[in-house]
């Protein structure tokens, strides 16, 4: 399946951490708004056996779905520790933090995988991250979407952890059909300023969410030194396109 290049250039907005998702808590209404568009066939044309109902299935769905080192492009390998989760979900506080919290009942399983493309020949190591989450309904993904946008207009500075910091924050939405987006139900993204400690900076800070019936998908990648903006979202942008394939794969309606 070929992948538009929507994927790369559309806006979007919400994120945090190594781009871990947030618990949905606003109206699915802030972020991809109903729209004559967005009517007709279906982004996938799901079996319905094939969508997880419980939690060992949304974990085999995840195992299917999210990126591995090879999904961002060559020279990526996988940081340690490699996955966190299921029962991790960071959670942006009232002073634009991120914290670890608990999933809740609405999430089936949640997965997050880490990458680094190792610092050479002048550049810096370039750390990514995916995530795949399955809730219990296609409103629990909604929701969760809703959420990411309104922490990007609530916090345009977040503390990742530590030592880590994003701020400059460009964010926006676009749900299927707006501006020809037809890959996902609702498709955010975000640009800004990646800062640390370690790293210094400031450095090119990508993060792209996709939303699909229950499931939501995301890749980020936090620059460093000798890193374009054009470099570090291609590499996201690459990962976002191989998830979203491979979900078309898993829980498609099987031809002939």
């Amino acid at each position: 399946m070929a992948v538009p290049l929507l994927l790369a250039t559309a806006c979007g907005g919400g994120g945090g951490g190594d781009g871990a998702k947030k618990r949905p808590s606003a109206s699915p209404t802030a972020a991809g708004k109903e729209n004559p568009d967005a009517t007709g066939e279906p982004v996938i044309d799901a079996d319905p056996a094939r969508l997880p109902t419980t939690r060992k299935a949304a974990l085999d769905l995840i195992d299917q779905v999210i990126a591995d080192p090879e999904s961002f492009g060559p020279g990526v390998v996988a940081r340690t520790p490699y996955e966190s989760g299921p029962d991790s979900w960071p959670v942006l506080d009232d002073d634009c933090v991120w914290q670890q919290g608990d999933p809740g009942r609405g999430i089936l399983a949640t997965l997050t995988r880490s990458f680094e493309v190792p610092a050479a020949k002048g550049k810096g190591p370039l750390r990514l991250a995916a995530i795949v989450t399955v809730h219990r309904t296609d409103d629990g993904a909604r929701w969760e979407m809703a959420e990411s946008i309104e922490e990007s207009m609530r916090c345009p500075t977040q503390q990742l952890r530590q030592g880590e910091f994003i701020g400059g924050l460009g964010a926006g939405a676009l749900g299927r059909g707006e501006a020809n987006q037809v890959n996902s139900e609702d498709s955010l993204m975000e640009s800004g300023e990646y800062r640390s400690d370690e790293l210094g900076g400031p450095h090119p800070y990508f993060w792209a969410q996709d939303q699909i019936l229950r499931f939501t998908f995301a890749a980020t990648a936090k620059g460093a030194k000798g890193w374009t903006a054009k470099e570090v979202t291609e590499l996201g942008s690459q990962a976002q396109g191989t998830m979203l394939v491979r979900l078309h794969k898993a829980v498609g309606k099987k031809k002939g």
